[in-house]
């Protein structure tokens, strides 16, 4: 009887976290005004400017806090360049901020990925969404240059990554009003 009042009250419950590497304060605004203008003329969520450092895994949330900070204890802050511009084939990779895959930028998503027992399926691709959507490939065209126009010298933008964050994401929830922060992390030089 008790162990099954324990997985009813909660602590056995997995959901989906995610950890996400945040773009400093100073740009947030920039961030911000550039996924809403792509939001007003092609819809989708709002959500938070982040780069996704270890996608969706199914954890207990003390499993998930243990395991982030664990993770974050060994990095340290790091710099993201952005490539490009670019599109991707499904809804949270819709319009993005293209990420130079530095050493730095990819050992922060292996080294986490190792702390939590990830095995990716693809190479990782560092990036940044500006816009998440199910768009036909000429909506992305148009949509890709609405960007190139709203702020045109993102391209070669480099900034610091010195907070990493876990939130709950399901991602089922394509309208990303259940995503919550769970945990921030400063990460120490």
């Amino acid at each position: 009887m008790a162990s099954t009042t324990a997985a009813h009250g909660g602590e056995l419950k997995r959901d989906a976290y995610s950890v996400w590497a945040l773009p400093p304060e100073e740009l947030k605004p920039r961030l911000k005004k550039l996924m809403s203008g792509l939001r007003s003329e092609f819809g989708g969520p709002e959500f938070e400017p982040h780069v996704t450092i270890l996608g969706a895994i199914k954890l207990t949330e003390s499993e998930a806090r243990d395991m982030f900070r664990k993770a974050c204890e060994g990095l340290k802050p790091y710099t993201a360049t952005v490539d490009k511009i670019a599109t991707g084939t499904f809804f949270y990779q819709c319009v993005f901020l293209l990420l130079h895959p530095t050493p730095e930028v990819v050992e922060a998503s292996d080294h986490s990925c190792a702390h939590f027992g990830f095995k990716r399926s693809t190479p990782y691709m560092p990036h940044l969404s500006l816009l998440y959507g199910d768009l036909t490939e000429e909506e992305k065209k148009t949509a890709l240059e609405k960007a190139c126009a709203l702020d045109e010298s993102i391209g070669g933008l480099s900034f610091q990554i010195s907070r990493l964050v876990l939130y709950k994401t399901e991602t089922e929830d394509k309208s990303c009003k259940s995503w919550e922060k769970v945990e921030e992390f400063e990460l120490k030089p």
